[in-house]
């Protein structure tokens, strides 16, 4: 009796991994163990994850048309070219079919991730770049001030990806300088440079513009495509490493001593993120009805007062839990949308919404398009039809058209008192005519 429920337990928990299976591709065997607090933390928080060289020649992605992975980490900088059956072009079409990937670089960034970047809307310094800041470096530092200390003010001002900005210490960057377009609504900068800073070869004088200056010079970039597959782009594998995870953290000039550096925190909440364990919304049902009524009509007529109803939930904790906000709008699109209203937020992530139909008849759309920073965007239409009134259903007295009933009945009354007059007249003028 107990073994149904035992099959039962084990394939939710299969699924629930294979959420999880990621691949992680190295330049050598030697980054497993410099980062091992990253890869250790991931694999509590429930990631399965499958080490490989990058140049291994039995490299998959695929099998029988099926992904064996939903996340890629790819920790290989210096690699010019993928082993195996995979290339740039298989891992842009992974993304395109939905998956995640993590990308940290280097100033020694090949040529491989440097395509792979530009395919998701960022551009990678120049090989041998690092991101300088004489202002703002690290007392570690060897003296080129490449070893940066980066203020959690610069970070992405949203929590889902992030984390709590006021509760995260400030984070050593020693990496190359990423350059996103500011006019790609897609490409989000989560992490950016101070403004003394800029990103240049420091073995080399400074005879040209550097390739990113001060603010623009971003150190973490994500992506979140039209189909909700995430990329993240780090120029700094040293980001993740367990150096800069255990190391303390100091301004050199006279600055405040923190025991810890930032770089754990936010490092797991972007790996999160990217890998849609926060952030990730759904639907869970749409009902829509005649105020008084409890089923959906086979079609609205106009002025009806509807009803309608979405239920959103949002992935946290290994779970779907209800969603809550209080900026979801609905539209009532016909072509265009006649009627915008903000939802309004009910326990156990309902949102509701209560408006008279438009007075005008055709074919509408219940819409919801929710598209946050950091969220996935959430798309929900149902579609409706709404006929004219029946000829029973008419007012048979319009107020509005009272000018005109009293027209009307004046010029009877009118032609009622002539008709009288106008005989009256024509007896007594043959009265006259007779004497």
């Amino acid at each position: 009796m107990n073994f149904p429920i035992f099959c039962v337990f084990t394939l939710a928990l299969s699924l629930a991994n294979a959420q999880l299976n990621t691949l992680v591709l190295l330049d050598n065997q030697v980054i497993k163990e410099t980062h091992s607090s990253f890869f250790k933390g991931l694999q509590e928080r429930g990631y399965t994850l499958t080490f490989k060289i990058a140049d291994d020649s039995s490299l998959v992605l695929a099998k029988y048309g099926e992904y064996l992975y939903d996340n890629i980490i790819i920790f290989a900088p210096s690699v010019e070219e993928f082993g195996g059956s995979l290339n740039t072009d298989t891992i842009t079409q992974f993304i395109d079919e939905g998956g995640n990937v993590l990308i940290a670089g280097s100033s020694a960034t090949g040529d491989v991730l440097r395509e792979l970047a530009s395919e998701s809307g960022f551009e990678v310094d120049e090989e041998g770049a690092f991101v300088i800041d004489h202002f703002n470096y690290d007392v570690s530092d060897e003296g080129q001030h490449t070893k940066i200390v980066a203020s959690p003010e610069h970070l992405i001002d949203a929590e889902i990806i992030v984390g709590d900005k006021k509760n995260i210490k400030p984070m050593l960057y020693q990496g190359t300088g990423i350059l996103a377009d500011p006019e790609n609504p897609l490409v989000l900068p989560l992490l950016t440079a101070d403004s003394t800073a800029y990103s240049y070869n420091p073995d080399q004088p400074i005879k040209e513009y550097p390739h990113v200056v001060g603010k623009n010079t971003v150190l973490i970039a994500g992506l979140q495509a039209r189909n909700n597959a995430r990329v993240v782009l780090c120029g700094s594998l040293s980001f993740f490493s367990d150096e800069f995870f255990g190391s303390s953290v100091q301004v050199a000039q006279g600055g405040k001593v923190y025991d810890r550096s930032g770089n754990a925190p936010v490092a797991f909440a972007i790996t999160q993120w990217a890998f849609k364990q926060r952030g990730q919304l759904r639907v869970r049902s749409v009902k829509h009805h005649i105020q008084g009524e409890n089923e959906a009509p086979h079609a609205y007529t106009i002025m009806d007062d509807a009803v309608y109803t979405i239920e959103i939930d949002i992935y946290e904790g290994m779970q779907w839990r209800p969603f809550k906000a209080n900026d979801i709008q609905l539209e009532f699109v016909r072509i265009d949308p006649f009627i915008r209203t903000t939802l309004i937020s009910k326990p156990n992530g309902v949102y509701e919404a209560k408006f008279k139909i438009p007075d005008v008849y055709g074919v509408y759309q219940f819409k919801v398009d929710y598209d946050r920073i950091g969220y996935t965007r959430l798309y929900s239409t149902t579609q409706v039809s709404v006929r004219p009134l029946q000829h029973t259903q008419y007012e048979r007295f319009i107020p509005s058209a009272y000018p005109y009933y009293v027209s009307a009945f004046s010029m009877m009354a009118g032609l009622l008192v002539f008709s009288i007059v106008f005989t009256h007249c024509r007896e007594e003028e043959g009265k006259s005519k007779k004497e």
